[in-house]
């Protein structure tokens, strides 16, 4: 009996040890943690953007993006309006969001109350008409997908396209994927838009669709540079124009830091068209084209009849140096090999 109680002990001390020498459980390096109508997103320890859905919008969005060195790189206003100098035009670009500007009639990119109908000024002398549709409201219903990890962290949720008569227009998931990497910041974005029980059309319009509204360092006027995957530069050359991916590029500081949008060859009317702005406005939009090719005779709508959805993968990256330093071209080719 004494010497069965010694080998226990003696047993119970060898566990005791091992699990002592053993590594602890490392705290994942892309981490994700909801609070209520948030998630805050933190990568090796330092915080890289928050995802918010709740009714303080009428739709959901992340803000701001940070560098892997913690610098911001998207507008503050409307969710702050204590950043000197910032411009405080648009207050429905959010800093990275997903949104169209005419489904079934009702504007989804614009917020407050619709304004009457105006003509205003774009690029190159062109002039458009601003119909004033009625607005609706990307309304959270679930979250679908929560996950931290070592490399990636991903989360996903369900939404409601809703009306001005509350009445549901159809559906839309909303997915993203935080990858970890050194020097830089890497999301992919994937959004699924569904009929439920009605046609679903998403009409031709410029307002629209994925969109980042840059801070000011990476505006025109502030000397920042605006360049495409087919070596086309600036606003000019750009807006309206198909490409496999924009960047923008800006000083801040002293350090130079860029921002770029790559679509997904998946997508449909790849590669799409930019609606991208030197004031900071950047954004991919496969539907406006008879904004973009100043034709009103053109067509770029699409509707889903109910059962069928329509998805777009997008890849943004946050990067040291230029598009070059970058090597945009590159990496856009690695994306392009993901399924």
């Amino acid at each position: 009996m004494v010497l069965r109680g010694i080998f226990r002990l003696t047993l119970v001390s060898a566990l005791a040890i091992l699990w002592a020498c053993s590594p602890a459980e490392e705290t994942p390096r892309v981490q994700l943690t909801r609070t209520d109508h948030q998630v805050d997103i933190s990568i090796d320890g330092k915080p890289f953007t928050t995802y918010y859905f709740g009714t303080e919008s009428p739709k959901p969005y992340l803000h701001p993006l940070r560098t892997s060195g913690g610098v911001v790189v998207t507008r503050g206003y409307p969710m702050r309006d204590d950043i000197p100098g910032e411009s405080k035009d648009h207050p429905h670009h959010r800093a990275l969001y997903f949104t169209h500007g005419d489904v079934n009639g009702v504007d989804f990119w614009s917020e407050g109350e619709p304004r009457a109908a105006r003509e205003i000024e774009t690029v190159e002398g062109r002039r458009f008409i601003s119909a004033g549709m009625p607005r609706g409201r990307t309304v959270f219903k679930e979250m679908l997908t929560l996950s931290s990890g070592g490399e990636s962290g991903e989360m996903s949720a369900l939404f409601e396209l809703v009306g001005p008569d509350d009445k549901v227009i159809g559906e839309e998931v909303q997915k993203y994927t935080f990858l970890a990497e050194s020097d830089l910041r890497t999301i992919d974005c994937e959004f699924t838009i569904r009929a439920t029980t009605d046609p679903v059309k998403l009409g031709d319009t410029k307002e629209g669709t994925f969109a980042i509204r840059v801070s000011q360092e990476l505006k025109k006027s502030n000397g920042a540079t605006m360049v495409s995957s087919q070596g086309a530069t600036g606003e000019d050359e750009i807006w309206g124009k198909p490409a496999h991916w924009v960047d923008y590029t800006g000083t801040f500081g002293e350090e130079q830091i860029g921002v770029a949008i790559f679509d997904h060859q998946s997508n449909f009317r790849h590669p799409t068209y930019w609606h991208a702005r030197g004031y900071g406005l950047f954004a991919a939009n496969p539907f406006g084209e008879h904004d973009f090719f100043s034709d009103p005779e053109r067509d770029g709508s699409v509707t889903l009849a109910p059962g069928e959805s329509l998805t777009l993968r997008y890849r943004v990256i946050i990067h040291p140096g230029n598009h070059e330093d970058a090597r945009l071209s590159e990496r856009y080719q690695i994306y392009q090999a993901l399924e």
